[in-house]
């Protein structure tokens, strides 16, 4: 398979939607924002006082099922369908929600517990149940018919198991679910089970009593040597290794980006409150983020519109500015056979980003070549060297609010905690007046963002400090180069943007994969019967009562 397409439509038979209107963050009122994210940030103060965040009104119509060219593989491994082709298949009759569920437990059952051990409960019966009914359905309920979208382990997901692959949450079963889950259903999605995650939300997804790691990197089905990143590796693998059309992460420091680069996906950690956190376990209210792990642009923007928007149960998303149209930004712009810009943007490089002959240096340069091709400016990029300060770790105060919200359980037993116990008592040894300096220090930080940052770029091959910033960051793949050890692997990015930024990301990397196939490159089955090296026996797999069979639930719970 070549990396540049040589066959892209010509757009005289493309119906391109409207580019006649600003992208978001060009309407927001930015002193509003950056006023509210002070609020947000400051000690006692109540969330619902958050001020209003005003936007002049879009010229857009809306968020609709996009209907797209389905690749041949689809048809050949119903596995293989980005969400868009997907649904496109199901609303033609041509695919069932049954069909596709059916064709995901299969490598489930065949491939994850002995393999890549995404999943840490598999819902099957309850995702055959639902599919079926969206198997009869008159029309398409919603954005997401009949595709799954399994959650990370902190999601709250209604009567069933909840651990966050905790000690703490061992047996936490709520009887709610998290706003993204419920929007995830009601848009006719079906979560299919819950993922792995780092114990607590924090590193490589392990047995939280041993430490012993469990997902594997997608790429790497039959070594457990390459790491499928931060907390929402389940998220990374499971997305990557075709064991469900997307799915969900959370990040609060790189934990939904990091799976994405190593994975190879289009993982999108959306603006700071743009997507309700309400029932996911929380670590800090000004850092925790959701967001999809996806195959490309469209699926990634198809995600967000659906979990993302006001929810009343969550006073951060409130008074911000409507949900502009993600999906019209994800489409690619085709003009005479060739991919073109749906905005002409400045594409920010900072010093160094692609210095060097190392395989990601020379990604790198190819991506911005192509991008330069595409017809986006180029420029590099010089952060003030105050805002790196600011973003620097002895700034970084938010670790205080994970050791108040936690504070009972540090009562209560430290050996809950695991090996993150370190990091949670170390956060009650942070005093008032530093957390306050903190907290000034990203106000600031926030205010060269936007006079010194923003003005030389629109969207940045940069992540520094965009977390405790809230800024909107997605990762792509741009090439791929062995390991030591021979096992190739993706080489992916992650490009960033002002708040309320997403369309701009969105298009750019539309843009991009309308001109390579980087992102359609699949991960390698593992080789069945392959002996495995160790063997922790963690509790990974907890499948519900009515299992995919009883021979994986054997397995699992052997």
């Amino acid at each position: 398979m070549t990396d540049l397409k040589t066959d892209l439509p010509d757009s005289k038979s493309e119906e391109l939607p409207s580019t006649d209107y600003e992208t978001l963050d060009a309407r927001v009122d930015r002193r509003a924002f950056i006023a509210r994210m002070g609020a947000l940030g400051a000690a006692g103060v109540a969330l619902a006082q958050l001020p209003p965040v005003p936007a002049r009104a879009a010229g857009y119509s809306g968020s609709s099922l996009p209907k797209v060219a389905v690749r041949p593989e689809v048809f050949a491994d119903p596995t293989e369908a980005t969400i868009a082709e997907a649904t496109t298949l199901i609303a033609r009759k041509q695919l069932k929600p049954s069909e596709l569920t059916e064709a995901y437990l299969e490598r489930i059952r065949l491939y994850d517990t002995d393999y890549w051990q995404a999943y840490y409960t598999v819902l099957a019966d309850e995702s055959r149940a639902i599919a079926a009914k969206l198997d009869r359905a008159y029309k398409p309920v919603g954005l997401l018919h009949g595709v799954s979208v399994p959650v990370k382990d902190n999601f709250y997901t209604k009567n069933v198991l909840t651990s966050a692959q905790s000690l703490i949450f061992a047996d936490f079963v709520p009887d709610v679910d998290a706003s993204a889950v419920a929007r995830i259903k009601a848009a006719g999605g079906i979560v299919l089970g819950k993922l792995q995650m780092g114990p607590l939300a924090g590193g490589r997804p392990r047995n939280p009593a041993t430490g012993e790691v469990t997902t594997r990197n997608a790429w790497s089905p039959d070594d457990p040597g390459p790491s499928p990143s931060g907390s929402s590796g389940g998220s990374g693998c499971c997305t990557a290794a075709r064991l469900a059309t997307c799915s969900l992460g959370t990040q609060t420091g790189g934990s939904i980006t990091g799976p994405g680069q190593s994975n190879g996906l289009t993982a999108l950690k959306p603006t700071h409150g743009l997507c309700s956190v309400f029932g996911v376990i929380p670590l800090t209210i000004t850092r925790d983020h959701i967001g999809p792990l996806a195959r490309d642009a469209m699926d990634a923007a198809i995600v967000t519109s659906v979990i993302a928007g006001p929810a009343p149960e969550d006073l951060r998303t409130l008074n911000l500015p409507r949900l502009p149209n993600l999906i019209g930004a994800a489409t690619p712009v085709v003009w005479k056979g060739r991919v073109a810009p749906r905005w002409r943007l400045k594409v920010g490089v900072p010093a160094g980003f692609a210095d060097g002959t190392s395989a990601t240096a020379l990604a790198r340069t190819a991506m911005l070549d192509v991008l330069a091709d595409i017809g986006y400016e180029i420029v590099p990029v010089t952060l003030p060297d105050e805002y790196v300060l600011l973003n620097g770790g002895a700034f970084n105060v938010s670790s205080t609010e994970r050791g108040e919200m936690d504070y009972q359980y540090l009562r209560e037993d430290v050996r809950l905690f695991g090996d993150r116990l370190t990091g949670w008592v170390s956060a009650l040894f942070i005093d008032g007046p530093t957390a306050n300096k903190g907290l000034r220090c990203r106000q600031r930080a926030y205010d060269l963002a936007y006079s010194e940052l923003w003005t030389q770029c629109d969207v940045i091959f940069s992540t520094t400090g965009f977390d405790a910033l809230g800024f909107p960051l997605c990762t792509l793949p741009i090439g791929f180069a062995p390991n030591a050890a021979g096992i190739e692997l993706p080489i992916s990015t992650t490009l960033g943007g002002p708040s309320f930024g997403e369309e701009k990301i969105l298009s750019v990397i539309a843009a991009f994969q309308a001109a390579t196939n980087y992102h359609l490159r699949r991960p390698p089955n593992p080789t069945i019967g392959l002996a495995r090296a160790g063997d922790p026996r963690v509790p990974r797999i907890r499948m519900n009562a009515r299992s995919v069979d009883a021979e994986i639930e054997a397995t699992a719970l052997a």
